[in-house]
């Protein structure tokens, strides 16, 4: 058997067993689903640890510690509309809750008619997803001294949430301190929520301010190995990411009496909850001391996020302020990496899931997106995405498929030393070192843009299953989403017949659509351009294996199979031109009606 088929085995083996992997070993799981509870404080220590501060948490219903508003207030309660030209919803005078988001830019689903995509979600219905700003009493203040988180605020100025207009909230305490909430929202997705706190007492006063996201309920998850959904923060440059399931490893608290786990002395941070597509982050202000906290109740199940900061002393007459940043919705590289870099927010790219082989994901993403903004489509981007990657591979392609045809050079004077070795194999591979080095020729060089495929094969998937640029982004005719499986089926001929393709569950592998195919074909064509080789086993592998590959990855997302049958032509084509260079013309359709006549002389 000769070195390129050699090599092609090697690549569609490791191929194969890392896609076998992704199957076998990490299955998607079912969800679960919990009710929405009500809320309640508990106590904790303040940032300093000097002291008790009281942070609200969540409790489940009708726990008795609950003294702010009864639920059916609390969903009663008044509002102020958030309109923006991305951003939909409402917050809830009740706490001041921002708990109703929808997304302008992005629907359910491919019908221009379906829903825009919630984000966050208010108490009581279903499963409650929302931020929460206040203050914590410190030293001279009981919690009813302090808004909690059903305080009835009321609108001192400001209508509506735009982004050219920002609403306030003022709050007076029974112990005459005013509390101040001035909200405020970009043309994107940023939040400014400015917290102060006037005393126009004669007492010094204690609290510290804090922010909360909140999820009440496990999410419906994607559940695939390669994703993060969960908790993702940043501290000083440590990235840190948390998995739902891993809440319930947290050690109690003994100052919250519930599972947590703090990071403390934080100079420049964020945290948050992140899912496939979207994502909610509390952001201090770069350089603001602050900890993060990462907060569960098994019974309530319920998940928080905080972010809390020093115990702030208020002398008489004197108003402070803390102003905090909420990060609310979709996952867009360029909109976060503006943040990162105009907003001085530390790392903020790193919240999109980049994966083990980030060092290649985020510059082969960085192309794609420039080469999508010159040509204004992710499927044709693609393709030049592929063609690009096998330009700068092809001095390296072009190494290893010459010393493939120096090898079949070599292979008379190879066969003639089989022959005078005999059964001494050690001799054998001494006299077959000794004649690559007088012919300068390494055996191995054909297997390492082979083994460069794999890492970038691997990126490339990444990119094109996490980044929401490639979510619901067509191509051309029935691809109309680059993220998800070619939606036609062979059982309806591609659409010919006029009817829909029932649901097929575990054999939807066997629904094949028109890109799987194409993929197969196009493994199979390049394979003709050698001969098939002679050992019955090396054949059966060699005529199964684009066919296999073929319906291993028909369930694969649109966009990575775009890129593997491009990448199937451009390695076609340059082995042939470079075959056709060194001497050598591949007889790709005699090898073609060679493999059908072996078909027919096996048949009979």
């Amino acid at each position: 058997m000769d070195d390129q088929n050699k090599n092609l085995i090697l690549a569609t083996a490791l191929s194969f067993l890392v896609i076998l992997v992704w199957f076998v070993l990490f299955p998607p799981e079912e969800p679960t689903v919990a009710n929405a509870p009500n809320e309640m404080s508990v106590p904790q220590s303040d940032a300093n640890g000097n002291e008790i501060a009281t942070v609200p948490q969540s409790a489940e219903p009708g726990d008795q510690s609950v003294t702010t508003a009864q639920p059916a207030e609390v969903a009663d309660a008044p509002r102020i509309s958030i309109e923006t030209s991305r951003l939909n919803g409402s917050i809830s005078l009740a706490g001041g809750r921002i708990d109703n988001l929808l997304l302008s830019d992005y629907r359910e689903t491919l019908d221009p008619d379906s829903d825009n995509v919630r984000l966050l979600q208010q108490v009581g219905s279903g499963n409650s997803y929302y931020a929460l700003f206040g203050w914590a009493p410190g030293g001279g203040l009981e919690t009813t001294d302090v808004p909690g988180t059903d305080t009835m605020w009321t609108v001192e100025s400001g209508e509506t949430l735009t982004a050219e207009a920002p609403v306030t909230l003022r709050w007076d305490s029974p112990s005459g301190l005013v509390f101040r909430r001035e909200i405020s929202v970009d043309e994107n997705y940023l939040f400014t929520v400015t917290q102060s706190v006037e005393n126009p007492t004669g007492e010094v006063r204690r609290a510290a301010p804090y922010g909360i996201i909140a999820r009440h309920g496990l999410p419906d998850l994607t559940r695939f190995f390669i994703l993060h959904e969960g908790v993702v923060a940043m501290a000083d440059d440590s990235l840190t990411e948390t998995e739902y399931k891993s809440f319930a490893d947290f050690d109690i608290d003994p100052a919250l009496g519930v599972q947590a786990e703090t990071t403390e002395d934080i100079q420049n941070g964020w945290i948050g909850f992140t899912d496939k597509y979207w994502m909610t982050t509390l952001i201090p202000q770069p350089g603001q001391t602050h900890k993060q906290v990462q907060l569960y109740q098994a019974g309530a199940e319920i998940y928080q996020t905080q972010t809390i900061f020093p115990t702030a002393e208020i002398a008489p007459g004197q108003t402070i302020t803390q102003t905090t940043h909420l990060f609310a919705g979709a996952k867009e590289w360029e909109t976060i990496r503006a943040y990162q870099n105009e907003n001085g927010i530390a790392g903020f790219l790193d919240s999109i899931d980049w994966g083990w082989f980030f060092f290649l994901t985020k510059p082969i993403f960085a192309v794609l997106h420039w080469l999508n903004s010159v040509i204004g489509n992710m499927g044709w981007s693609i393709i030049g995405l592929t063609i690009l990657i096998k330009g700068l591979l092809f001095p390296l392609a072009y190494k290893s498929y010459s010393s493939m045809a120096k090898m079949k050079e070599l292979q008379p004077q190879m066969e003639k030393l089989k022959e005078n070795a005999g059964d001494d194999r050690q001799k054998m591979q001494k006299d077959m070192m000794e004649l690559y080095k007088k012919e300068k020729v390494n055996p191995a060089s054909g297997c390492l843009p082979i083994l460069l495929q794999i890492p970038i094969f691997f990126s490339l998937y990444k990119v094109i299953f996490v980044t929401i640029e490639l979510r619901h982004a067509p191509w051309f005719g029935w691809i109309q989403d680059l993220s998800a499986p070619d939606p036609s089926s062979i059982f309806n001929l591609f659409g010919i017949l006029p009817f829909a393709v029932p649901e097929l569950g575990m054999f939807e592998i066997i629904s094949l659509g028109i890109l799987p195919i194409l993929l197969g074909i196009s493994m199979w064509i390049q394979q003709k351009l050698n001969p098939a080789p002679t050992d019955p086993t090396q054949q059966m592998i060699f005529a199964w294996m684009p066919w296999i590959f073929m319906f291993m990855l028909g369930s694969f997302a649109s966009g990575l199979v775009l890129y593997w049958i491009t990448n199937n032509v451009i390695t076609f084509t340059q082995q042939y031109l470079i075959m056709r260079s060194h001497g050598y013309k591949p007889d790709i359709f005699g090898n073609i009606a060679t493999s059908f006549k072996r078909k027919k002389k096996d048949e009979a």
